[in-house]
């Protein structure tokens, strides 16, 4: 259950870097290119948040936090289906690690 949970909060993500979620999510920040190191450009910002009972919960912490977790060849899909097509065996091979795919 905590797999659909994670991968509607990725699908979510996607869509609010690509401009085509809904604008009240808001946008996401990336990561500034930081001295002496190559641009992140697929990591976000997570948000400090002061209450831990609402705080956490807001879509601003868990998409960037999901997005961070996210591989590299998954997060560089250049569309909505090819980034649920290759998000879906990651989140089955993170639920059932001793299954071959």
């Amino acid at each position: 259950m905590p797999e659909r949970i994670q991968y509607k909060i990725a699908v979510l993500t996607y869509k609010v870097l690509h401009d085509t979620a809904p604008r009240y999510l808001g946008p996401l920040d990336r990561v500034a290119d930081l001295h002496g190191r190559r641009a992140l450009q697929s990591r976000l910002v997570v948000p400090m948040f002061r209450l831990s009972t609402v705080g956490s919960r807001t879509f601003s912490v868990p998409g960037p936090r999901m997005w961070n977790g996210l591989p590299k060849d998954v997060v560089s899909a250049p569309t909505l289906s090819s980034f649920r097509r290759r998000l879906e065996p990651f989140l089955f091979q993170q639920s059932y690690p001793d299954i071959i795919i």
